[in-house]
């Protein structure tokens, strides 16, 4: 069971190292003091992870489904590990734990940070955090798309009915998704770059926040975030930067092609579009009613800070805790949202959203009717009780673990909304809690230890799922 498993593991591994070497590389342009601790972290990772892929290199043609859960958790865990020794080694991490919690927010696309002074942090550090974001983005995506339909979490049934060639053979049909995965994912990024570059910024802060936006990861190399630029052009290319990574990356291939007009796939792209549309004029109108802004002032705000959460990105323009006791609900709300399954997002997700709210019409209506037989549509297509349950069971496991997680950060002793949004921010991908301490204008440096601890198991448990992390400690799982 085990050769496959640390054979991927190490492949995956090797790739982490090699990417230590482009930090490297702006270290010796910019100022060529740290270039050693990312070629030493790169040396240590590619001798690991060549180590593993050698010492069990074999032909696979098929994963069972525990080495694919296996293969999931032991490699994500594996390299948001391993990146967090540049920042330990670079010294901008005082311990293991905020090392660990940077590299996991970056490679989970969450963009929590520990870091309090990012403007005066070295530019290797801060390409490495971008780069984390962009490599976490595009590896959840594969993920996503080729190994949670095989596992059966959560409605990701969806991409493998609609991709029927997907059986036993999971590697070669990783590698074709993932190569087509990629190019959209390169081409969405050069776009993003260069449209960056056209409105003001210079190419080293274009390509961090870029690789952050479409990854929807959230790091940014200001410590005020997008707010240091304040610039109305640079947050509209942003905009359109994190929905472009919040849409299903397969979606672009299948507009294309033009050879599928209907399907979950596609459904799911317009009602978030409109849940998100309907999040930004409802809080425009409220922030101009109570007079904080005028309505074009409120609905730029409004826009930009309601996208950045609800695709879980976690930019932020201004301080919105300065809204309200219900702008800060509110911000919850949206961050639990999040963008379309499939794509870099983290959160419920749209799909789930959708099969939810057909499952509580049918039961209205049956309610009142019990005879009449009604079966459940999301855009007109009929969703089997496979995906209906998957979905209720993910979104139980999701519930279930914010309550149990938050209990244990409240436990380290903050209050239970710090600890609770924190969680939210975490577990969902989103980044920023609601607060003085942890809200977009703080950061986390001010927890405990094993508050950090804490909050970069719920980053990677949100990132993948929650159902595969939680299976592999069952004990069902370890039975012959």
């Amino acid at each position: 069971m085990w050769q496959p498993v640390l054979m991927i593991s190490g492949y995956f591994i090797s790739v982490l190292g090699l990417a230590m070497l482009f930090p490297a590389a702006v270290d010796i342009y910019y100022t060529g003091n740290g270039w050693s601790h990312f070629f030493t972290s790169a040396i240590i990772s590619l001798f690991l992870g060549l180590s593993l892929f050698l010492a069990n290199r074999s032909k696979i043609e098929k994963i069972t489904l525990r080495q694919g859960y296996l293969l999931t958790v032991i490699s994500w865990f594996s390299i948001a590990f391993l990146a967090a020794f540049p920042f330990l080694l670079y010294g901008v991490c005082d311990n293991l734990a905020d090392a660990v919690f940077e590299a996991t927010s970056g490679i989970s696309t969450t963009g929590a940070t520990i870091l309090t002074d990012i403007d005066n942090a070295p530019a290797a550090i801060l390409f490495w955090r971008s780069l984390l974001n962009g490599l976490g983005g595009v590896g959840i995506v594969v993920f996503a798309v080729a190994l949670l339909p095989f596992l059966g979490i959560g409605g990701m049934q969806i991409f493998q009915r609609e991709n029927s060639d997907f059986n036993d053979k999971v590697l070669p049909k990783i590698s074709y998704i993932a190569k087509r995965i990629i190019v959209v994912y390169v081409v969405l990024l050069a776009l993003s770059i260069i449209g960056l570059k056209a409105v003001g910024m210079d190419w080293f802060n274009a390509v961090n926040h870029a690789l952050s936006a479409v990854s929807t990861g959230g790091f940014s190399t200001k410590t005020a975030s997008v707010g240091y630029f304040d610039s109305l052009p640079i947050e509209i290319v942003l905009m359109i930067t994190m929905i472009a990574g919040s849409l299903p990356l397969t979606w672009y291939l299948v507009i294309l092609r033009r050879t599928e007009t209907s399907s979950f796939r596609t459904a799911q792209v317009p009602f978030f579009l409109k849940v998100l549309a309907f999040y930004i004029l409802t809080t425009a109108i409220w922030l101009t009613v109570i007079g904080k802004y005028d309505f074009a002032q409120a609905l730029r705000y409004a826009s930009f800070n309601i996208i950045s959460i609800t695709t879980s990105t976690g930019f932020s323009s201004t301080d919105y805790m300065l809204w309200g006791a219900f702008a800060q609900s509110a911000f919850i709300v949206f961050a639990l949202t999040g963008g379309c399954t499939g794509s870099t997002t983290g959160a419920i997700k749209a799909f789930r959203w959708q099969v939810i709210f057909a499952y509580l019409k049918k039961s209205f209506v049956t309610a009142t009717e019990p005879n009449r037989v009604m079966p459940v549509k999301v855009a007109g297509l009929p969703v089997d009780s496979g995906i209906i349950n998957s979905v209720f069971i993910f979104v139980s496991s999701f519930i279930f673990s914010i309550v149990i997680l938050s209990l244990l950060l409240a436990l380290t002793g903050l209050d239970l909304t710090t600890a609770f949004s924190g969680i939210v921010g975490c577990i969902t991908n989103a980044g920023p809690g609601v607060g003085n301490i942890i809200g977009p204008a703080g950061s986390f440096q001010p927890l405990s230890d094993t508050a950090k601890w804490i909050c970069s198991f719920a980053m990677l448990l949100g990132r993948l799922e929650v159902l595969t992390v939680i299976v592999v400690f069952t004990r069902s799982f370890w039975k012959k």
